[in-house]
This record gives C-alpha cells, sequence and structure tokens, in this order.
C-alpha cells in the first residue's frame, strides 16, 4: 500500500517547518505512465526550498544557477537545440499564462478553463511556442492550477506558481509556497474526489505534513528536472540520449 514518490516536497516542507531554512535535494522520482521524447517514468530531480522568499526570489536563483553551470561547463552563450538557436542572455523574459493565451491560443484561456481543455489547449498551442529565443519564464496560473501554490496578493483567482522554459521543454516548475492549512486541505480533499471520481487508486491524507505545515515560514521552493537540464545543454532532441539505460533496456 505503499507509493514511489512523485516529488520530495512534501518531506522536505517539514523540514522547513521543523527549523531547516535552505535545503536542496537531487533524487529519483517516478511518474506512471509517462513515456515519450521528454518523459521517463524514472528521472532525476533537483528541488531546493527557502524561507522568507517568493517565486520571484526563486525565479532569480533558477537563472543564476543555469547561467552558472553554463559558465563552468565552458558552453557558449548560444544553444543549439535541435532546429532552434538558444540565447543565454539576461534578464530572461517572463510571461502570464494569460498573456501566453492571449498570444497563441485560438480560445481565451477563461474558455480553456471553463470547458475543461487546459491542458489539451496549453499541450498544443501554447507550450510549443515557450522558450523558443531564449529563456522564459512562465508565470501567475489559474489559482486551480497552482496545487500547492500561494494565491496572490489581491489576486485570488491567481496562483504565484512559474514554469521555465528553454526551447518549448519544460525545466522547472516552482511557487510561492502555501501554508494555510485549512485551504491546503480543502486542495487535497477536492483532489481525492478527483481521483476517486476516475477510479485512480489513491492514497491518504497526508495528516502528518499538514500538521506541520501550520509551522512552515513563509517559504518559496522549485522542482527542476536534472534530465532535461542535460538535454538542453547537450543539444538533445530525446531524453533517451543522456540517460545510460531507458526503460525498455532494463
Amino acid at each position: 500500500n505503499w507509493f514511489l514518490q512523485t516529488s520530495p516536497e512534501i518531506c522536505m516542507k517539514r523540514l522547513l517547518a521543523s527549523g531547516c531554512n535552505k535545503i536542496f535535494q537531487i533524487c529519483k522520482c517516478f511518474r506512471k505512465n509517462e513515456r515519450g521524447a521528454q518523459h521517463l517514468p524514472e528521472f532525476t530531480m533537483l528541488e531546493w526550498y527557502r524561507i522568507d522568499c517568493n517565486y520571484m526570489d526563486i525565479m532569480s536563483e533558477c537563472q543564476d544557477l543555469i547561467l552558472f553551470l553554463q559558465n563552468t561547463l565552458g558552453l557558449c552563450s548560444r544553444l543549439e537545440v535541435g532546429e532552434q538557436s538558444i540565447l543565454l542572455q539576461q534578464p530572461w523574459e517572463k510571461i502570464t499564462v494569460v498573456e501566453a493565451f492571449q498570444q497563441y491560443s485560438p480560445i481565451s484561456l477563461e474558455e480553456t478553463m471553463g470547458n475543461d481543455m487546459f491542458d489539451e489547449i496549453y499541450s498544443m498551442h501554447v507550450e510549443p511556442h515557450l522558450g523558443l529565443e531564449g529563456p522564459i519564464f512562465l508565470c501567475d496560473y489559474p489559482a486551480s492550477l497552482g496545487s500547492l501554490a500561494r494565491f496572490k496578493d489581491k489576486e485570488p483567482t491567481v496562483a504565484e506558481r512559474f514554469e521555465l522554459y528553454i526551447g518549448g521543454v519544460e525545466i522547472a516548475n516552482g511557487f510561492s509556497e502555501l501554508t494555510d492549512v485549512r485551504e491546503q486541505r480543502r486542495r487535497f480533499e477536492k483532489d481525492l474526489e478527483f481521483m476517486k471520481s476516475i477510479n485512480r487508486k489513491c492514497g491518504s491524507m497526508p495528516e502528518k505534513f499538514l500538521s506541520d505545515l501550520g509551522r512552515m515560514p513563509e517559504a518559496g521552493g522549485i522542482a527542476l528536472g536534472v534530465d532535461r537540464l542535460v538535454m538542453i545543454f547537450e543539444g538533445a532532441s530525446n531524453i533517451d540520449e543522456v540517460v545510460s539505460f531507458t526503460p525498455e533496456e532494463l
């Protein structure tokens, strides 16, 4: 009755609540039935969290980290990824989800959310355009798409969440952490109800996490796909090129 972790997030937040103030972890994570040119069911994740900061601070740290790696590895400032030539120049662009849909989607964000078509429209019409000339942070997601993210001040319909895209590939996902226990429980209950409605096996309510969450200070955090970042640095078009063994070879 146990599950492989999709992310170390919950346990790392419990560490923040216990007094740690700046932590990171590189570990294996697992996503069932995810396989494709950019997806592996077992992959390597880097996550870090820091108190007294928000998603804007984490975006800056993410940019600094990738530029540091680029310089340390002696890579050119312009990366060739597939048919794209991507310049790692500063500052990196930021665009809201609303703005991205206005630019690339055939229908509005409101319509996609109302018709439960966000994933379909986003993956087909928006995502392929992101980060083609340089890295871009897509930020300020609809509140319902930020399950562990804090609401934006004075904008309760918006979550302080972002994703980093380079060459049309999502590299990282981060946000200002939600610390409201009642709101987090409400979101978990909604998620569990949905999972049951589609006959998906689900775990129990993470009560230990919710108990610790009430002691967690304001914080920001991020999950970065290490394999995908290696893809970008290597100019690879398929994630299979940067791992020792694909699932089919095991």
